[in-house]
């Protein structure tokens, strides 16, 4: 029968543990006053909230709130470019850091394969607001990219591309993707590090090409990892990049480019509708972890591992 200890022994035992206690119960405190006690505010979901109102004064109004937001045309513009905008990205982005982080894989040279990991991770660091800045003013009339296409001949007037509305999917998961493939290839490139070099090694011995090595050894050792992030990504399929829409989206291409984040704020921080931001986020989040779970799921029937 296992031994009970009392309040002494789990005291001696913190006492120990002291300077380790030091160092996560910040943490955890932040996370229970950042994360947790928020959550009380899912009930303004289910009242008619305004901002001279109290959490429990404001009336209750039950699912009334879900049935304006489902009942919102505008709403559903925003849920069509935000899943558009976001399949791109998965279509297209998902695959690139991978890619990108085998052919940095197989960079020998210590000092070039340091210098292309630096630049690749450069532009993560630089905000929306500023690289929106930098996409303006490349697109504008007078910008580099319609001087170019007029010098090469491919263009014959300057066109102002970020005013085109059917041009701004392609724009948000192009300029996405280069802000991000670099610093996404961070985790992949940890996972091959640790594969066992004996691998290649062998492989070279049996004849295997490059590109067998990475579709036989590489790929199969680092599933895990790509499944994971896959996961992950699925999972927000419905959480497009607020900062890149609020910098990009202007009067001619807000059709195309109004996503559920930019409408939440719009209506709940702008036109002070927090009732029905609140409404929008709550079932966002719900959707969003049934996809989570229903794509964990599927991976794990693929890998026939789990994988959370």
């Amino acid at each position: 029968m296992q031994k009970r200890h009392g309040y002494k022994y789990h005291l001696k035992e913190f006492k120990k543990q002291l300077p380790y206690q030091i160092m996560v119960w910040p943490g955890i405190i932040f996370v229970f006053i950042f994360s947790y006690i928020p959550i009380y505010g899912i009930l303004i979901a289910f009242k008619h909230y305004t901002i001279i109102d109290t959490m429990s004064s404001a009336k209750w109004v039950g699912l009334d709130n879900f049935r304006i937001v489902l009942g919102d045309k505008y709403f559903w513009q925003s849920v069509y470019n935000t899943l558009g905008i976001s399949f791109l990205r998965l279509l297209i982005g998902f695959p690139i850091p991978i890619l990108l982080a085998l052919l940095i894989h197989q960079i020998n040279d210590g000092i070039f394969k340091k210098f292309v990991q630096t630049v690749s991770y450069l532009p993560h660091f630089i905000s929306w607001i500023v690289l929106g800045g930098m996409i303006i003013s490349w697109l504008s009339t007078t910008g580099v990219l319609n001087q170019l296409l007029i010098f090469i001949g491919i263009s014959a007037e300057n066109k102002t591309i970020l005013l085109n509305a059917d041009a701004y999917w392609g724009l948000a998961v192009i300029s996405d993707i280069w802000k991000e493939a670099g610093w996404g290839t961070i985790i992949y490139l940890a996972a091959m590090s640790g594969i066992d070099k004996t691998y290649y090694e062998a492989a070279t011995v049996d004849g295997a090409s490059k590109l067998r090595q990475i579709w036989s050894i590489t790929l199969p050792l680092i599933k895990t990892i790509i499944s994971f992030q896959f996961i992950l990504t699925v999972s927000g399929l419905l959480g497009s990049n607020f900062d890149q829409t609020l910098v990009l989206k202007n009067t001619q291409n807000i059709s195309r480019a109004e996503v559920i984040s930019s409408y939440t704020y719009e209506m709940g921080m702008v036109q002070g509708d927090f009732s029905y931001a609140t409404a929008v986020g709550l079932g966002i989040s719900i959707v969003s972890t049934v996809l989570l779970l229903v794509t964990n799921v599927l991976t794990n029937r693929l890998n026939d591992e789990s994988i959370l």
